[in-house]
């Protein structure tokens, strides 16, 4: 499959060091505050493109770290009256909450940066022996940026073009400006931990660079983040790393576009935010899931509630043929509908073409179904798609669905067919005791439906019905 990678600025082949085994390494959440929408977007999309290479039938190591130390952690918990690994422990649960609820599965290892100390030290003494990292003498330890001949390979960032408006973290003690920090000293009343530079913490990028190469050695396949990423924090883990190694560190970068509030990014430094709990709350971690999804990943996406209300929509339409028509036992899903699929994803997992083509087949199995003909193989298609792209329904099972509209049914005398049939033949009972106004008998039906989670909706053109 292509996967269009920031390091080669192209669409290239994925091919990993060993042929179907797949290294995965994606930056994880900092947990100083509760996660807003843009946290969600890129666990959806990287847990995404996680499932669809297995279902490729490759074997992956999936990576996803939590950063538990660091200078907005810190300030955090101060100003809440926490302690720090408190309130990380604290906010990462939180995180972990929504992951599910968005129904993104576990990784494979989830490293906390405080865990990895010893790594940490090992990495920057090896940085040190090769020249390319230094301790001034006042406990801080520096990457020398201009060391390494191929710093800024990533973001195409050359350090001479740097020193022009970017944001340089000022010292006295760095023999250059560019220079950035792999240890910290310690300061008062802060965590800290023994280095043979003296007490003191890890800077941000050495953590992910230590926990990449203890879980997945040098040159894994896929390193991934969000955009905003990329400089400083990606460009300084492949210095780190490459710098101690002298070995490629991870062969392929994706980057997921921003999300945006109001055209500006969606960020806890913008104060522009959307808490990610309550978006679940109100809308349904599957719509959000299917929100994000409907954007390719690498492109901007911009929130509003009016486009996960669409989103929220569309998600129904796969629910309700599901409910119509439930998975056929022993039907293989359509080739060609599969095929499509493929292709779709294979170009660098392009979910918009791919639910373009859930949404043909949900529209043809429910024209075939009004024909009273049978879309198994559409239907069976539809399934393995969305199991594929993590869209399932929200604490609740298909059978488990059938069997209660199942039972509402014998309760009504109302005889087999799948659930939609059952729930058509109890709306139109409903209407003929309308229309001999048995009100109370159209009540009771309408308030049985909703127990079952089906909503009645009158209309000028009849009664229509939405899964809740």
């Amino acid at each position: 499959m292509l996967v269009n990678s920031t390091l080669h600025r192209e669409l290239v082949e994925l091919v990993p060091a060993e042929p179907g085994v797949i290294g995965m390494y994606v930056c994880g959440a900092t947990v100083q505050s509760e996660p807003h929408v843009g946290h969600g977007r890129y666990a959806v999309v990287f847990d995404m493109a996680r499932r669809y290479l297995v279902w490729r039938g490759n074997r992956v190591t999936f990576v996803r770290n939590i950063t538990d130390i660091d200078d907005k952690i810190i300030v955090a918990a101060a100003a809440a009256g926490e302690e720090v690994s408190a309130r990380a422990d604290r906010i990462a649960a939180i995180f972990a909450s929504a992951y599910k609820a968005l129904g993104v599965s576990d990784p494979d290892h989830e490293p906390r940066a405080t865990e990895h100390i010893p790594e940490m030290l090992g990495l920057i003494a090896r940085l040190i022996e090769r020249g390319l990292a230094y301790a001034p003498g006042n406990g801080d330890v520096y990457f020398s940026v201009r060391s390494l001949e191929s710093y800024g390979k990533l973001s195409g960032r050359r350090p001479d073009e740097l020193l022009s408006g970017a944001r340089i973290e000022v010292s006295e003690d760095k023999n250059d400006p560019l220079d950035f920090a792999l240890w910290k000293a310690a300061k008062p009343e802060e965590p800290a931990w023994d280095s043979p530079w003296g007490a003191g913490r890890p800077g941000w990028h050495i953590e992910c660079s230590a926990m990449a190469l203890r879980y997945l050695g040098s040159d894994f396949a896929i390193h991934g983040g969000g955009s905003d990423l990329i400089f400083p924090h990606h460009e300084n883990e492949i210095a780190q790393s490459e710098g101690a190694t002298g070995e490629t560190f991870a062969r392929f970068w994706l980057h997921n576009g921003m999300l945006n509030l109001g055209g500006e990014k969606m960020s806890k430094s913008t104060g522009l935010l959307v808490d990610l709990q309550a978006a679940i709350a109100r809308f349904g971690g599957m719509s959000l899931r299917l929100f994000y999804l409907m954007a390719h990943y690498r492109s901007p996406l911009d929130y509003s509630e009016e486009l996960v209300m669409s989103a929220s929509i569309a998600y129904d339409r796969i629910k309700r043929l599901l409910l119509r028509a439930p998975r056929p036992n022993g039907v293989d899903p359509d080739p060609a509908v599969m095929a499509r699929f493929v292709e779709a994803m294979d170009q660098d997992f392009s979910t918009p073409d791919a639910l373009a083509i859930v949404f043909d087949a949900v529209a043809e199995a429910n024209r075939l179904l009004d024909r009273g003909e049978t879309p198994d193989p559409l239907v069976a298609a539809i399934h393995e798609i969305v199991a594929v792209l993590g869209i399932e329904l929200e604490g609740e099972r298909l059978d488990d669905i059938a069997q209660t509209i199942a039972a509402l049914g014998a309760e009504f005398g109302v005889d087999g067919g799948s659930p939609g049939d059952v729930v058509s033949g109890l709306i139109e009972m409903r209407a003929r005791a309308r229309a001999e106004r048995d009100f109370a008998r159209s009540d009771l039906i309408r308030d049985r439906l909703t127990e079952a989670g089906v909503l009645v909706e009158d209309t000028s053109d009849g009664a229509r019905w939405v899964r809740r």
